[in-house]
């Protein structure tokens, strides 16, 4: 009894906390996630008050985490939707991938991580992050700009790339062989086309067999689904996550409308989670010593996103302030560079300090994203003029 008693404290305490590091950083008009992170390595292993006596709920609720987060990715777009954004940024997308995910494998490589550590690196660096880029995106007025469509199809991209590449990683940090590995790589591939096959001609079916005028019901028939499916996806040697984001991309139409707005707070929360967990299991004393690495990552990984954008805009014909804008608005890294490095350090195939180094990457980059983001037009405007007067005078 007691020790349900103390369980209830912490975690109360912790919801409390988080509410109030959440209302700091909107306040401030930043991402809550580098506050969470903090959080997370106040209260764990090396922190200033370990806590104890949650691990078991905390586990299991970042798990969740993750594949809410997936999930609600997935149901923002529709296959067809997909499919098109393929089509139209697949040039942008392979450039997106060889600036931004070799600084993270060759900083492993440099730190003698190995191949298994480079490919989590990489992943960590490439990947940006949606929730923080479409809240910027909103509170900055430019959802209707004619860039926003660019940088979501650099997005839609990225989230296809991680279909494949979550699957690849889990079967690498397994430790499966060659045959093993090509194996789940396969099946995942497999998973991925069956799923938009079935999205684009059956979608309506499956958002039938979800949906309900009840609220109370509806929300129990797609968040068990969510889980079943990616308890299943997990069991097949596919990424729960990856299971979670195929289920949404097949949900569509007002279902889909329906779901996000009734799993948001449920996502909202247990994200929060998520994120708190991966600061508890990573040791503050730990982050000092990669703390050079990370600022350096920042700064060559900012610099190859804003040319990711611009030449992804420049093709479609936008002018230098939209791609500038755009290039900017990629910058932000947060949930899914925290998720990779999770499933890395869990599987004790990588250094612990690669821990340490995506949570000071991601701290960095959650708020650095959305100030480039805030203030890149007056400074590209002024580079802007800068330069027509110097053509003017030459």
């Amino acid at each position: 009894m007691q020790e349900t008693a103390i369980a209830l404290i912490q975690l109360g305490a912790v919801f409390f906390g988080l509410g109030l590091l959440g209302r700091v950083a909107w306040k401030f008009g930043i991402s809550p996630i580098p506050l969470y992170l903090v959080g997370g390595l106040a209260f764990g292993s090396g922190g200033l008050i370990p806590l104890h006596g949650i691990d078991e709920f905390t586990h299991l609720a970042s798990e969740i985490g993750v594949v809410l987060l997936l999930l609600l990715l997935g149901l923002e777009y529709s296959a067809s939707e997909l499919t098109t954004g393929l089509r139209k940024s697949w040039t942008a997308g392979l450039v997106d991938i060889a600036l931004n995910a070799v600084p993270g494998a060759a900083a492993a490589l440099l730190l003698g991580w190995g191949p298994v550590g480079a490919l989590a690196m990489a992943g960590v660096t490439y990947i940006s992050s949606s929730g923080i880029i479409a809240k910027v995106l909103g509170d900055l007025g430019r959802l209707g700009n004619r860039e926003t469509p660019v940088v979501l199809s650099v997005l839609v991209f990225e989230d296809l790339a991680m279909a494949v590449y979550l699957p690849v990683l889990t079967a690498v940090l397994a430790g499966a062989s060659l045959l093993g590995g090509l194996t789940s790589v396969g099946i995942s591939l497999l998973a991925v086309t069956v799923v938009l096959v079935v999205a684009l001609r059956y979608g309506r079916f499956i958002s039938a067999v979800v949906d309900s005028p009840d609220h109370e019901v509806f929300l129990l028939k797609v968040l068990g689904s969510a889980l079943l499916v990616a308890g299943i996806a997990s069991q097949l040697q596919v990424s729960a996550a990856v299971g979670a984001f195929l289920l949404g991309i097949a949900i569509s139409g007002s279902t889909a409308e329906n779901a996000t707005r009734m799993l948001e707070p449920l996502r909202d929360l247990f994200a929060a989670m998520f994120f708190v967990v991966f600061g508890l299991n990573t040791n503050p004393s730990s982050i000092p010593p990669v703390l050079g690495v990370a600022a350096a990552l920042a700064l060559v990984t900012t610099a190859t996103k804003i040319a990711t954008g611009w030449w992804a805009a420049k093709r479609q014909g936008i002018a230098a302030m939209g791609r500038a804008r755009t290039g900017a608005a990629l910058v932000a890294r947060g949930e899914f560079s925290i998720v990779i490095a999770g499933l890395a350090v869990a599987s004790g195939h990588v250094q612990d300090e690669l821990a340490a180094l995506a949570t000071a990457y991601v701290l960095l980059m959650a708020i650095i994203g959305p100030i480039v983001a805030r203030y890149v037009e007056p400074v590209s405007g002024f580079l802007l003029r800068d330069r027509s007067k110097s053509g003017a005078h030459g």
